[in-house]
């Protein structure tokens, strides 16, 4: 993992630090292998700042660090282009064929973690394909990274109904006892053992699961996890977490998030009041306790005003 990032494009770009970040991932620490891929664009490796400690990549690539990164950008595709660069030279230096580089993206509901996991995954791929080695343009480029939603792993309707009280329980889906939390475990430990799963995705139409409609082959290199509580500090939760290899947070101002949930829920069609209520008395709580967890994260990414 790398201690700094890289500057790709915007005008500003600064990076702070809050409390318990341990760099101690078996060796990953390989800031300068970007260099293996040469770019078109310059790539300066910015200053890690440590309270009134200021150290370079020489300095701090070695050493146990007690701080969780915080990226703050002036816009969202400084963003995207910094966290693809941040993966790229871990994912190529790898040769076994299994290897997963697994990305656990957390945050509240209206952070904009589908569109960061997006945005990346879609530049990883970018990024892999013009440094490639070989480029034949008559061949599809493989995706080396793909993105896998928690929402796949939501309880079905049919489960709540069956459950003490299924009004209750379908008031609160979303919240973390209407996921299968040992399924998604079960599936990432797949995942790491075997190099490739099939897995379930989401349909939000029929409000269910879909059974193996994700598949992450042998060629994938990074994937990227998101979801609302993939670093709760709670159970098999707990575990899910100690299998991602970079744990990233999106911080985030509740109240613009809920107001980007709100306008989400009037878009499906439910009426101001009712999509009110649900926030009140469903997606708030769900959010607070979320942003519990974000002290649990490698990497808080701060971009409030930016998501979209």
């Amino acid at each position: 993992m790398e201690a700094s990032f890289f500057s790709t494009g915007c005008t500003h770009l600064k990076q702070s630090h809050s409390a318990e970040f341990v760099l101690e991932r078996g060796g990953l620490c390989k800031w300068n292998q970007v260099h293996l891929f040469p770019s078109k664009r310059a790539l300066t490796p910015l200053v890690v700042q440590f309270g009134n400690l200021k150290q370079n990549h020489s300095q701090v690539r070695n050493c146990q660090l007690k701080e969780v990164p915080i990226i703050e950008a002036g816009c969202m595709e400084e963003i995207y282009d910094t966290l693809a660069e941040r993966v790229v030279p871990v994912a190529a230096a790898e040769s076994n064929p299994h290897f997963k580089y697994i990305v656990g993206l957390c945050g509240p509901p209206g952070a904009g973690k589908s569109t960061l996991a997006s945005e990346v995954a879609r530049r990883v791929n970018h990024i892999w394909t013009q440094r490639s080695s070989v480029v034949d343009s008559q061949v599809q480029p493989l995706a080396v990274a793909i993105v896998l939603p928690m929402d796949g792993f939501h309880l079905y309707r049919h489960q709540l109904d069956g459950m003490e009280d299924p009004k209750e329980a379908h008031a609160r889906r979303g919240a973390p006892w209407t996921f299968d939390p040992k399924r998604l475990l079960r599936c990432l430990g797949n995942l790491r053992d075997k190099g490739s799963v099939y897995a379930p995705s989401f349909d939000h139409g029929v409000g269910d699961p879909v059974e193996d409609d994700i598949f992450v082959s042998l060629e994938h290199k990074v994937v990227i996890v998101e979801g609302n509580y993939l670093l709760l500090d709670d159970e098999v939760w707990r575990d899910i977490s100690s299998i991602f290899d970079d744990k990233w947070f999106i911080d985030v101002d509740l109240e613009k998030a809920m107001e980007r949930v709100r306008r989400r829920h009037i878009s499906t069609g439910k009426p101001p009041d009712v999509a009110k209520w649900r926030i009140d008395y469903n997606d708030r709580p769900n959010a607070e306790l979320i942003m519990k967890s974000k002290n649990k994260a490698d990497l808080i990414i701060k971009s409030v005003d930016f998501l979209r």
